[in-house]
């Protein structure tokens, strides 16, 4: 296939650039330049929001659309005069209400969810542009992504504990539930999609058993070969000043996705894969978070 892939930089859309590229498909990608480039893909550079007529008349098989935060970003790709047989838009979770009966379904109500707030309202007025416009386009809703290239400090942050020989601060009795989702599955499943070109459009993506964070943790300190010894934080404490998630769980269904792809990365393969990556790519996270800082002088 001659596909076009948003961004192509970091994390999510670099990894697919190169998976895709593996595959034996030709890439385009469309980003700033301001970072280097997959070996192999064809590069669009520019804004997204200043396109021109960079794409006009262009065909590819695809777009996958991963670096779409906004309507805009939607809007100035479809307006391009690019031309595309398929048009696949990774949306969120944050788009479902945090009322909502869980686990989330993709026939519930979307709307404004207090924990994402803007970010999950914009990507909602993404996918709402987009099925106006390309009523055959699909919609990803993924939980949490995860694997090499991850470049927000979550597991990197465990690692780093984990590598220091530091307990690890749990908020509560750390029941709280996470739901992730390997950025390998996430292209197999693009794979699929494409091939297969089911008659339902929106997916919640992830894996099918979420996990507590206690249990996270562990997984991440078994990656390096330590066990983790726990200090538990009072729910008083703002969690995300020492912690790498919202105060916030949730739960998505996807059935749907498990009947097209049975089978995920079982999650400790992933994360002992992500720290092999993390420990020769320290420097991966952009920012990263004061969270041992306040641990040290609070906690």
């Amino acid at each position: 296939m001659n596909l076009l892939i948003t961004g192509g930089t970091t994390f999510v859309s670099r990894f697919a650039a190169e998976y895709f590229i593996s595959e034996g498909h030709a890439v385009t990608v469309l980003n700033r330049g301001s970072r280097p480039q997959v070996n192999g893909v064809t590069l669009i550079e520019c804004d997204r929001t200043q396109l021109g007529d960079r794409l006009r008349g262009i065909r590819f098989d695809a777009i996958l659309d991963i670096t779409a935060y906004t309507e805009e970003h939607v809007r100035t790709l479809i307006e391009s005069g690019v031309l595309f047989d398929d048009y696949l838009l990774v949306s969120s979770s944050a788009v479902y209400p945090e009322t909502n009966p869980q686990p989330f379904k993709e026939e519930q109500g979307c709307g404004y969810n207090a924990i994402w707030r803007d970010y999950g309202m914009n990507k909602l007025q993404a996918e709402r542009y987009l099925t106006r416009h390309v009523p055959g386009a699909y919609i990803l809703r993924p939980p949490y992504f995860y694997g090499i290239y991850e470049n927000i400090y979550r597991e990197g942050f465990v690692f780093d504990c984990a590598m220091q020989d530091r307990p690890f601060y749990l908020p509560g009795d750390g029941g709280m539930k996470l739901q992730f989702f390997h950025v390998r599955d996430f292209c197999r499943f693009i794979d699929i999609l494409l091939e297969k070109h089911p008659e339902r459009k929106i997916f919640n993506v992830g894996n099918p058993e979420p996990v507590t964070v206690k249990e996270w943790v562990t997984l991440c300190y078994r990656a390096a070969g330590k066990t983790p010894a726990f200090v538990s934080v009072d729910k008083s404490v703002v969690q995300r000043d020492y912690f790498c998630f919202h105060d916030y769980e949730y739960v998505l269904d996807v059935s749907r996705q498990s009947s097209l792809m049975p089978e995920t990365i079982p999650l400790e393969q992933g994360l002992a894969e992500e720290y092999e990556w993390y420990r020769e790519h320290p420097d991966s996270v952009y920012f990263k978070k004061p969270y041992m800082p306040y641990i040290d002088q609070n906690l």
